[in-house]
């Protein structure tokens, strides 16, 4: 019997990825903070800094009979640039950057696998830069970064560029959401 699984996603912003994947049928718990960096235990300021070599980042942790890893991945492209390095929009910095924290052999392959076939698909315009690199460590984001947008969903950055976002979305993956 196949065992909940953990996916950790870095697209930009962790508000913007926890508030989209906590909406699927078969997320378990979506939560943000820091990946991919040497230092232990960052705090939001020195993520921000750009000296920790972390990504804000969400961890996913789902029931694979629900939603497959693959379907993750989908939507984790739709709802971010993987084509600029170090960016998503406005918001600019290592901390931003696109990656896939893999967890195991297989959401390796399946990963490498996916981003081929965009590549070959032509998806996007210009090539995607999302790293694919082996998880090492997650540390957990402040609790005031914990559901952000739906505490706040009258902030100005909630407003002006994770509404938008959740609404293309709800639109495209209606069937998939709670």
């Amino acid at each position: 019997m196949e065992k909940n699984q953990k996916a950790t996603l870095a697209g930009g912003c962790f508000w913007c990825m926890e508030t989209i994947f906590k909406r699927l049928k078969g997320v378990i718990e979506v939560i943000p903070g820091y990946s991919g960096g040497t230092k232990e235990n960052p705090t939001y300021e020195e993520v921000c800094s750009g000296t920790t070599g972390h990504a804000e980042a969400v961890q996913i942790t789902f029931d694979p009979k629900i939603i497959s890893y693959r379907d993750l991945l989908e939507i984790f492209f739709f709802v971010h640039d993987p084509t600029t390095l170090n960016r998503q929009g406005a918001d600019i910095g290592t901390q931003y950057r696109s990656a896939i924290f893999y967890h195991s052999d297989e959401q390796k392959e399946t990963a490498g696998n996916f981003i081929r076939e965009m590549e070959e698909e032509q998806v996007y315009a210009d090539p995607i830069v999302t790293q694919l690199t082996k998880f090492e460590s997650f540390y957990p984001a402040e609790d005031y970064h914990r559901d952000y947008y739906d505490r706040n969903p009258g902030q100005a950055y909630c407003s002006a560029v994770i509404s938008p976002k959740l609404a293309r979305f709800r639109e495209k993956y209606r069937e998939k959401l709670l």
